[in-house]
């Protein structure tokens, strides 16, 4: 079985005499094989006199070790990663049942790009299906091991766990609808019945074995959903008890996981200008750019995506407490230049060195959004804001559009309003996003919250809108359960932007990055407007890596049993050559699913290992110093 660096060989063809009238002889069947192993021999020489030498993939260095299959795994994919198909549509899906409209090629995307959107659009009410439209998710390993030809997601550690003896009936792809909201999985799909009854169906088919549950990006938070859902009762949750994490889950190994949101879901609601569905982007480099949709790709795409419930999951929780205030944030001062890598947060007093001599300058990242550069450099109190919030929207300015969105009813003044508040926090910010779009967030708020619980004992914390929220919920009650939180760094991640109000026309996007906002310098954090942190190209450090450091960590108000959490971050090296694909030492966001190390730590735990087998916590950014600066009641 190959992985990434390896290439196939040459084909081989016997070489026709042509002064004979004999037709040639077909080499046998050891012949071929032969003359393939030499291709691949070739190959294999020349890439490691490039590269060096190519190490065994993880799963054949551990079958050499004598790991076997021991608990069952089960895969909760993210946001995008995970195929659509169609079950029934209007005239103009004829030909198109059971096709897939998300994932694979996207052909119907540009053969008939109106009706894509249409099918792929939820009701603008409800976030559930339009009318005589029925988009499911695609099932079993399939649904997400690629997310296009060529372009794995779960391929490379499905095919690693297979090589220490892991199969279907050992693996399970807990497969969902990403575009509507978690609770609502359930009520249209049974999504979350069924993963409580295949992990019950693996644990009694595999001598009791407890799974290992592999979660990635959105499908953290998902998860976490999930294991709230599975205690609670019915007809809320899934009526399994206290104990039902306890009895059936061995660890949750979250890779990339927002736990706490990420700030380009503001951009992205707000504007659609993130690189977000960062897969499709790295899939087909602009290809959300071109004028697939006519003259009006953007305001498609937001109109389309504004009635996907499942990306208001993103959006930062915690507020100022978490992500910083105006004058202030966790990662306080900042150097964006090359990275110093530091294993468990202590760097060598070389590494110190540079550190010093690199440019540090402290950067406002509490301010989420500014409007104008200035704005994000000022201190606050020579900010003079005009509160947006009872502001009156005025007429239309769009009469002609046919695109509809919510700016289109805002009128120039309303506009105006959200630009003169100057900047906005991730507290004010989804204030912000209340007013600009009052119908996405209304549902919004049916099925999400941002806050921080005073009293977790407070009866209100039983609603299913807090269950994605770790600071508003409580872990099961499975003290021998493990947690991990696996993730890249070392590569620049969205944090806050600067944003400019355009003169605003029919049917147009009012607001922008400014892209002419930049730092200055070459190792700037703020570059074409976008001020850039730790993390890994989606997901920042603080994110990603503040409940396992800190709000997890032993007994806490938010982990009362006391789960064993761990840190396991991975620095990213980019690929050396061509020939290694997309890397097998990448943090990046969705390449990190083909890193050798992460993909070997999956493998230990699935065949029995704990955290402290594995090492412990293995940290290089400066997370552990970032949640001190946290003041969070514990």
């Amino acid at each position: 079985m190959s992985f990434l660096r390896r290439r196939k060989g040459p084909s081989s063809s016997s070489t026709q005499n042509t002064e004979s009238t004999t037709k040639p002889q077909q080499p046998q069947p050891q012949q071929k094989i032969n003359k393939e192993k030499s291709g691949r021999k070739w190959n294999c020489y020349v890439t490691e006199a490039i590269t060096g030498p190519m190490p065994d993939p993880p799963g054949v260095k551990l079958a050499k070790e004598g790991l076997k299959v021991k608990h069952p795994v089960v895969f909760v994919p993210g946001i995008v990663t995970g195929g659509l198909e169609l079950w029934e549509g209007h005239q103009c899906a004829e030909g198109l049942f059971r096709k897939r409209l998300w994932g694979g090629t996207f052909g119907e995307m540009y053969k008939r790009p109106l009706c894509w959107l249409e099918h792929l659009s939820l009701d603008n009410e409800t976030g559930l299906d339009p009318p005589g439209v029925r988009v499911r998710p695609v099932s079993g390993l399939v649904a997400a091991d690629y997310f296009a030809p060529g372009y794995f997601v779960w391929a490379v550690l499905i095919a690693n766990l297979a090589r220490i003896g892991y199969e279907e009936k050992t693996m399970y792809m807990a497969a969902y609808d990403w575009r509507i909201s978690f609770q609502n999985t359930e009520v249209r799909d049974q999504s979350l019945s069924r993963i409580k009854s295949n992990i019950e169906l693996m644990v009694a088919t595999n001598g009791g074995n407890k799974v290992v549950v592999i979660p990635h990006s959105m499908g953290v938070v998902y998860f976490l959903h999930f294991m709230k859902w599975v205690e609670a009762p019915a007809p809320m949750g899934g009526g399994g008890g206290s104990d039902w994490c306890a009895k059936h889950i061995k660890a949750v190994m979250n890779i990339g996981g927002p736990f706490l949101g990420v700030p380009k879901a503001v951009a992205g609601l707000f504007s659609l200008e993130a690189k977000d569905i960062a897969v499709a982007r790295a899939f087909a480099p602009g290809v959300w750019d071109k004028d697939v949709f006519g003259l009006r790709t953007l305001q498609h795409l937001m109109r389309m995506t504004r009635t996907w419930d499942s990306t208001m999951s993103m959006l930062p929780r915690g507020g100022e407490t978490i992500w910083g205030g105006l004058d202030w944030s966790p990662e306080g001062e900042s150097s964006c230049g090359p990275k110093n890598s530091k294993k468990n947060g202590t760097p060598t007093a070389e590494q110190e060195e540079k550190v010093d001599n690199n440019s540090t300058k402290s950067v406002n990242y509490g301010r989420v959004i500014s409007f104008g550069k200035d704005m994000a450099e000022t201190h606050s109190s020579k900010i003079e804001m005009v509160d947006f919030r009872d502001a009156v929207k005025g007429n239309k300015f769009a009469n002609n559009c046919d695109v509809w969105t919510e700016y289109h009813e805002m009128g120039v003044s309303g506009l105006k309003a959200v630009a003169d508040y100057k900047v906005y926090t991730a507290g004010s910010v989804l204030d912000m996003l209340h007013f600009v779009a009052p119908k996405l967030m209304a549902r919004g708020d049916q099925h999400f919250s941002y806050g921080i619980a005073d009293d977790l004992d407070d009866p209100k914390y039983q609603h299913y809108k807090y269950w994605s929220n770790p600071l508003e919920s409580k872990l099961p009650n499975a003290p021998d359960m493990e947690i991990y939180s696996m993730y890249g760094v070392g590569i620049p991640t969205e944090r806050a932007y600067v944003y400019k109000l355009t003169t605003p026309t029919d049917c147009s996007i009012p607001f922008q990055i400014d892209l002419s906002a930049d730092g200055g310098i070459e190792d700037s954090c703020l570059k074409s407007g976008v001020f850039s942190t730790n993390g890994d190209e989606t997901v920042p450090v603080l994110s990603a890596g503040f409940m396992c450091a800190k709000g997890w960590r032993g007994k806490t108000r938010f982990n009362p049993s006391g789960i064993h959490t761990y840190l396991r971050e991975y620095d990213h090296a980019p690929p050396v050559t061509l020939l290694e694909g997309r890397g097998t030492q990448s943090g990046a966001h969705v390449d990190i699913m083909g890193n050798f190390a992460l993909i070997e730590d999956v493998l230990r735990v699935a065949a029995g290992a704990t955290g402290k087998d594995l090492g412990g916590d293995q940290v290089y950014s400066d997370i552990l110093k970032w949640s001190e600066r946290i003041n969070l009641q514990l």
